[in-house]
């Protein structure tokens, strides 16, 4: 992760800001004040809904399952669920 002051990220704001949409580069800015972090929303978005989902009772429990079936090969094809 990038990490620049609050006068630096000023003076690259629009370079920053691209660099977080296009990029998924987060950009840590320092402040006497406080660190921030800056994100795309969509990267914003994704942290948040990851975070729904392990929280809600059982859903890392099933996660894990699901990676440990994976890694044992125990999957399925899109043909044997949907039938196409």
């Amino acid at each position: 992760m990038t990490t620049l002051t609050v006068t630096q990220a000023r003076q690259n704001l629009f370079d920053l800001l691209k660099k977080s949409v296009k990029g998924h580069v987060p950009v840590k800015i320092t402040s006497r004040t406080g660190d921030a972090v800056l994100l795309s929303e969509e990267d914003y978005e994704g942290l948040i809904e990851t975070l729904e989902l392990l929280s809600t009772p059982g859903m890392a429990k099933s996660l894990r399952e699901a990676r440990a079936d994976i890694r044992a090969g125990r999957t399925k094809s899109i043909q044997e669920v949907f039938g196409r």
